[in-house]
C-alpha cells in the first residue's frame, strides 16, 4: 500500500507540475514591467551542492521581499531588499545584513550571485544574443552569466518566461515560475 501511496503522489507531483495555463492575460513589453511577484521553485547548484525549495518573489524598483520555503513549506528564509540594503533572515532567526545583494549573496555563499539584475532577467528583458520565432528571447549573456530561457507561459510573444537557467562558473541556478502577477508602473 505505502509503495501505491509513493507512486500515487509522484504522478501527481509530476502532472501538476507540467499543467499550463490555459488563459495568460496580454502582457505588456518586458521593458515596463517595473513591478511583479511570483511563485514558483528554485534549483541552485554549486559543483556538487544541489539546493531545491520553493520561492515566492515580489518585486517593485525600491524593494524587493523573497521568501524561500522547503518542500513541505517550512521557512527557511526571508530575503529584503531596499534603499537602507539587504537583509536575509533564516528560519533559526539569524540576521546577516549587507549593503546590497550582491554582497549579501558574496557574504553568506561566497559567491556573488546575480541578485541585482536577476529581476530584470527574470522577466525576459536581458539582452538576448537568440530569439525564438515569436521574438522571445532564448539566450542571453549578462555581468559574466549565461542565461537561458527554456519555456513561456503560453506561444504568444508577450508570453513571460516560466523557466529560466543562469549558469557561472560551477553555479547554476534555475526558477521554474508557477504564477507570474504583474503590476507595471
Amino acid at each position: 500500500m505505502r509503495k501505491f501511496l509513493a507512486g500515487a503522489l509522484l504522478v501527481l507531483l509530476t502532472a501538476c507540475g507540467t499543467l499550463r495555463p490555459t488563459a495568460v492575460p496580454e502582457r505588456p513589453e518586458r521593458g515596463a514591467i517595473a513591478a511583479f511577484s511570483i511563485e514558483g521553485r528554485l534549483s541552485l547548484r554549486q559543483g556538487e551542492r544541489p539546493y531545491a525549495a520553493h520561492i515566492a518573489w515580489r518585486h517593485d524598483p525600491a524593494s524587493d521581499e523573497i521568501f524561500i520555503t522547503g518542500p513541505l513549506g517550512q521557512g527557511i528564509a526571508e530575503l529584503s531588499r531596499n534603499a537602507g540594503g539587504a537583509k536575509l533572515v533564516t528560519a533559526d532567526r539569524k540576521t546577516t545584513t549587507a549593503a546590497d545583494w550582491t554582497a549579501l549573496a558574496e557574504e553568506l555563499l561566497g559567491v556573488p550571485l546575480p541578485l541585482s539584475g536577476m529581476a530584470h532577467w527574470i522577466a525576459g528583458e536581458a539582452s538576448a544574443s537568440a530569439w525564438d520565432d515569436l521574438g522571445r528571447p532564448l539566450k542571453a549573456q549578462e555581468a559574466g552569466w549565461n542565461i537561458d530561457y527554456l519555456d513561456y507561459e503560453v506561444a504568444r510573444p508577450d508570453a513571460l518566461p516560466v523557466l529560466v537557467e543562469l549558469r557561472r562558473d560551477d553555479i547554476e541556478v534555475r526558477i521554474r515560475i508557477d504564477e507570474w502577477l504583474l503590476n507595471p508602473d
